[in-house]
């Protein structure tokens, strides 16, 4: 999944709260090759639009501090939600980072397990 899209209010300073920005995030799911894959059957592997909606309760709600926080709690949710994933790798883009410089977005990649 690239390039999910939501609004919310991560980051350290105030301001970030109080104003809220986009946030992006990509999931990169290793599953298990089971007999779900051979069956082409999808009630027995990753459903995604139950991902995106994993991916976006956790996004849009409690406030982080750490885009790696927040990397860190979707990667276990979607771990614990789908048995099937046995890693997922998370990336979260921050497009207006208060960083004192021209730069496209401040981004972090975390994987779970790791």
């Amino acid at each position: 999944m690239k390039n999910c899209a939501f609004f919310a209010r991560h980051g350290v300073l105030d301001e970030e709260e109080t104003l809220g920005q986009r946030f992006y995030v990509d999931a990169v799911l290793t599953v298990e090759p089971a007999t779900a894959l051979e069956a082409d059957s999808i009630e027995s592997t990753v459903d995604y639009g139950v991902a995106f909606k994993v991916i976006e309760r956790i996004v849009t709600g409690e406030r982080r501090y750490l885009i790696e926080s927040l990397a860190l709690e979707v990667a276990k949710a979607l771990a614990d939600r789908f048995p099937q994933i046995r890693r997922s790798e998370i990336t979260v883009r921050k497009p207006n980072a208060p960083v004192a410089g021209v730069l496209d977005h401040v981004e972090v990649t975390v994987a779970w397990p790791d």
